[in-house]
């Protein structure tokens, strides 16, 4: 788990003792909850019908895709979701009960957002645990909450879907009074959206929502011609661990094949499952098992125009692969999400996770590419740390005190990690360095 340093947990430990202790303690002046008063709400809300849906399946594939087939992110779309839901990765019984909310015009979608009701906060590599503790020291219910991202995918881009058109900020109002009725009514704590799509951002910091920064670890295309011309952004010494890198796979008799869409076959969903079950195993709860083995089998049908397997086929064995990683794109963006091995292999997670990643986004005119949570390995192999934010509203005046007041001064901790860690990438230094 990722831990705030000691000066932020210094810091909520002195909002604590005083919540504990019923002291008061000081509030900044509280953003506006919403640019659009509440008669203009109300009299907006006249127009629309808003529903409440526990199954995405209850809308038609094809009106919320319109909503979110424009969108540069895959993992909003209606078969994406369903799949979810569907395989019974993301139910009420794994903590994640689906609670979307939909706001039509007669009998046409005109907006939505994908949520759900969390019981914990596993899945969400947002942690917010230290909030969970304080709340639970203080004596207030922490969960249920309201939450806004694609189940188990840190990955940017959550927004509210809103159809080509439409007024979107007094859409975007009436979503948000929506929720805070909602989350009032049924005495939620709090609603958090989490990895949002940073165009989307301001907009719901002028409803109220607050923004707490994070990072991730994104590859951005320079317009290489190749994966050698790639190479060139790194300093001498990196160049040169690259290539033995991807030599030791070469070395212990592997080719790695990138395959996409009908090209796959259909076992290699199942095997992607199994590869991915035993990395989870592995790494004990950082790699928790989420999703299940139907959900593999699903993509096939449905969602394979959006699959990129990395798959390692030894010398003696042309069908079934050692190892795989699993990608997703859409447009110019590719996403990875899981791999696994069926032994260890020197250098097999660097290659089939980053190198021929990026080789088929390079041939591919791909221009970023988000590789996954954790950062262990991402930096000195050309992942820089990017920003990301979540957006959170505490409904609980006592663990909105635990929020408002220092929350920029741990943004600015944040931004200051990102700068500190980037200036650590072993890129090169001087024009023209060779290997």
């Amino acid at each position: 788990m990722k831990e705030l340093t000691s000066k932020p947990e210094k810091i909520l430990a002195k909002v604590a003792r005083c919540l504990c202790n019923n002291l008061p303690y000081p509030m900044p002046n509280a953003p506006c909850p919403t640019p659009y008063s509440l008669t203009m709400v109300e009299k907006n809300q006249s127009r629309y019908s808003i529903l409440w849906i526990n199954k995405i399946a209850e809308i038609p594939q094809q009106a919320w895709d319109d909503l979110a087939m424009p969108l540069k992110t895959p993992f909003l779309e209606w078969e994406w979701l369903n799949n979810l839901e569907t395989s019974h990765s993301a139910t009420a019984k794994t903590g994640w009960l689906p609670n979307h909310l939909t706001l039509w015009r007669d009998r046409t979608l005109i907006a939505a957002a994908p949520l759900y009701l969390k019981g914990h906060s596993a899945g969400e590599f947002v942690f917010d645990h230290q909030w969970a503790n304080l709340a639970e020291r203080i004596g207030v219910e922490y969960y249920p909450k309201l939450l806004g991202m694609t189940p188990f995918t840190p990955v940017e881009g959550y927004r509210f879907l809103i159809a080509s058109g439409e007024d979107e900020d007094e859409i975007t109002a009436l979503m948000v009074h929506e929720i805070d009725t909602f989350c009032h009514k049924n005495r939620i704590s709090g609603c958090h959206f989490l990895y949002v799509d940073p165009q989307w951002r301001p907009m719901l910091e002028r409803h109220g929502f607050t923004a707490w920064l994070h990072h991730s670890y994104i590859w951005e295309n320079g317009g290489f011609k190749n994966f050698d011309d790639y190479l060139q952004v790194f300093n001498a010494n990196q160049r040169r661990n690259i290539k033995r890198e991807r030599k030791a796979v070469e070395k212990a008799g592997l080719r790695l094949q990138p395959v996409t869409g009908d090209e796959i076959p259909q076992s290699l969903f199942s095997l992607m499952y199994h590869f991915y079950a035993d990395t989870c195993d592995k790494f004990g709860w950082w790699g928790s098992k989420y999703l299940t083995k139907r959900f593999f089998e699903q993509l096939h049908a449905h969602y394979r125009h959006r699959v990129l397997f990395v798959a390692a086929y030894s010398e003696q064995d042309d069908r079934r692969p050692m190892g795989m990683s699993f990608c997703l794109f859409k447009g110019d963006r590719l996403y990875g999400r899981y791999w696994g091995s069926l032994q260890e292999i020197d250098c097999l997670h660097f290659d089939a996770c980053y190198y021929a990643p990026i080789e088929w986004a390079i041939a591919n005119n791909i221009q970023s590419f988000d590789p996954g949570a954790g950062g262990r390995h991402k930096k000195r192999r050309g992942f820089p740390a990017m920003p990301n934010h979540s957006l959170h509203r505490f409904y609980n005046s006592r663990l909105a005190q635990i929020l408002l007041p220092h929350i920029h001064e741990v943004n600015q901790l944040e931004q200051e990690e990102i700068a500190a860690m980037n200036a650590e990438l072993p890129f090169s230094q001087k024009q023209g360095e060779q290997s």
